[in-house]
């Protein structure tokens, strides 16, 4: 009891004239308009948030399956039209719509690299603006039926397609030596093997045949023309044998000049004419073998 009565008495000598005091609880005056202030500053950044958000949707044309040109389908990730990439781009499989071409755009080069477990480089293929570089153990290119159209590796270059076609005007320079069994020249079309500052060799270990079906055989030299067989024969069989440039000797027999010429040998190989008698003048006409 003895709180309840100091409370009493206290109550008691206060002064009757002053009435009951009231206390205000809040925020008045300038304190209450500054935070009504902020308060309507928040609103309109939520507001204009909010619509910077909804035109960011729109424009990006966001939906639940994607994100603009990216749709998300059950098979992976989908682009339309055309996607430009700042950064390196990681796929297991890259393919085009169905009926449509896959296009790759750089302004510079495209690259392709095959790599292993470690990273490391195995093949490398770079599409450059002056050249189209390949880097690997072996290139090949085949038909859509397996079949093989040319390889190249560092040991050789095959080509698999049954001909060989080269449009260059200056034609084809081999600068060692050539095995095939066979050239040809398109129908209708001269074949040339040249040479034109060191020597043609042509060798077969059971011969060398040059057959021209349609046309003329040519075989033209600066210094010396060869045609050598070591084990057989040289057969030169046809129905005129024409040798127009050959040495006359200087002898000329007495009596009537007759138009009549033999061929004479010299113990150095080389021919000449002389002009027939009734014996052979090959004897008497010696000065061209000297």
């Amino acid at each position: 009891m003895m709180p309840q009565e100091q409370y009493t008495h206290h109550r008691s000598t206060m002064p009757g004239s002053e009435g009951p005091q009231v206390y205000k609880v809040g925020i008045y005056g300038w304190r209450k308009r500054c935070l009504y202030f902020f308060v309507l500053l928040l609103m309109i950044l939520i507001l204009v948030n909010l619509a910077m958000t909804i035109w960011i949707l729109k424009v990006m044309n966001f939906t639940i399956d994607g994100m603009g040109n990216l749709r998300i389908t059950e098979k992976g990730l989908k682009l339309e039209g055309d996607s430009e990439f700042l950064q390196p781009l990681y796929a297991k499989e890259i393919q085009s719509r169905p009926g449509n071409a896959l296009y790759f755009k750089s302004a510079r080069n495209v690259t392709v690299n095959i790599l292993n477990d470690q990273t490391k480089v195995l093949t490398q293929l770079i599409t450059g603006p002056k050249a189209v570089e390949a880097y690997g153990k072996k290139f090949e290119v085949k038909t859509v039926s397996g079949k093989l159209l040319f390889s190249a590796d560092d040991n050789e270059v095959v080509v698999g397609a049954e001909r060989l076609r080269v449009l260059g005007a200056e034609g084809t320079v081999f600068p060692k030596s050539i095995e095939t069994p066979n050239v040809r020249a398109d129908p209708f079309k001269e074949l040339r093997l040249e040479s034109p500052t060191r020597s043609l060799v042509m060798e077969a270990p059971k011969g060398v045949e040059i057959n021209a079906e349609a046309g003329n055989m040519e075989a033209t030299c600066r210094t010396e023309l060869r045609l050598e067989s070591k084990d057989g024969e040289i057969k030169l069989d046809a129905a005129k044998i024409k040798l127009p440039r050959l040495p006359h000797g200087s002898y000329t027999p007495t009596g009537t000049r007759q138009k009549v010429f033999e061929i004479c040998v010299c113990a150095n190989g080389r021919l000449f004419l002389s002009q027939a008698g009734a014996g052979s003048t090959c004897q008497i006409n010696t000065s061209v073998c000297l």
